[in-house]
């Protein structure tokens, strides 16, 4: 039984006619009634009854027909599932990232995105790097966005841009006069950290060594139990404490002109490597290429004399 069988079955059952129907299934008249005849061996039952002046259906064949038709309906959806798979522009495109990058990239990265690929829509989501592992993984998330180092099986990365850390100061704080800020002065009891089991904690501490040379650095810091760099960027507004974040979280429309003071770090400037991972046998290359390309032009984590 093959799909030109049931074509054959089913436009000589409109037809009626074994001559017409052979001419809209672009064939001769012979091979038509040979695949028909084909077709009514193998299921071993009379779909036509046939005579000198007509074609009919037997009462077996209407119920074959029918469900030849459905059949023929479900084959052509499959081909134009098949035409839009064609172009990986088109599907949606299911991306995650660290809450650290994606409050202050999605906001950039939408817009790019709807430009360059107008018909590929976009889910994301924000969540910790081991959760969008996971979910990359399992094919819930189709790209993620972290922060390197990241190393799993059968998945790819691209680093995407460098970020440098920039140091978040109260207004009137003694640091304000400075131009930038010595690393080795962060080793105070006032500096507001994320919590345990955020990569951009662990960012900070590796990049300021001071603040790990005490084997007890809960007792020596503030550390705030909360996915959000918001809620620290408050915390300093509020005259509690100074805190590391990434360039993209440091510009604030939030307060008053010097509620908050940002101050560049001291070379050699710590940073961050913000880059796509995907899984290896992902089908839609070129959606991979878009998405990254489109994260480059945001530009969202460098500073403005390093943008292109």
């Amino acid at each position: 039984m093959t799909l030109t069988e049931l074509r054959y079955i089913v436009t000589l059952a409109q037809e009626q006619h074994f001559g017409r129907a052979a001419e809209r299934c672009h064939v001769s008249q012979p091979t038509l009634s040979v695949g028909v005849k084909k077709l009514e061996d193998e299921l071993g039952v009379l779909i036509f009854e046939r005579s000198k002046s007509a074609v009919r259906l037997t009462p077996v064949g209407e119920g074959i027909v029918t469900q030849a038709q459905k059949v023929l309906e479900q084959a052509q959806s499959i081909r134009e599932l098949a035409q839009v798979g064609k172009n990986q522009l088109a599907a949606p495109l299911k991306v995650g990232a660290i809450y650290t990058v994606g409050p202050y990239m999605f906001p950039h990265l939408i817009p790019q995105l709807h430009r360059v690929a107008p018909d590929m829509p976009l889910y994301i989501e924000e969540n910790f790097t081991h959760v969008l592992r996971d979910k990359l993984r399992t094919g819930e998330l189709d790209a993620i966005i972290i922060a390197l180092p990241f190393q799993e099986a059968d998945v790819l990365t691209k680093p995407l841009y460098d970020e440098p850390f920039y140091a978040l100061l109260p207004a009137g704080h003694p640091w304000a006069a400075m131009e930038t800020i010595d690393t080795k002065l962060l080793n105070d009891k006032s500096l507001l950290l994320l919590g345990e089991g955020h990569c951009f904690r662990d960012q900070v501490l590796e990049a300021c060594p001071t603040l790990r040379k005490s084997g007890d650095d809960h007792g020596k810091h503030t550390t705030v139990e909360s996915s959000s760099l918001e809620t620290i960027r408050h915390m300093v507004a509020s005259g509690l404490g100074v805190s590391i974040l990434p360039f993209s979280a440091v510009d604030s429309h939030h307060y008053a002109p010097g509620v908050i003071e940002v101050r560049p770090l001291s070379a050699p400037v710590p940073f961050r490597t913000v880059a796509i991972a995907w899984r290896a046998s992902f089908p839609r290359p070129k959606a991979i290429e878009i998405l990254a390309d489109s994260i480059r032009l945001c530009s969202v984590g460098k500073p403005p004399s390093a943008k292109a």
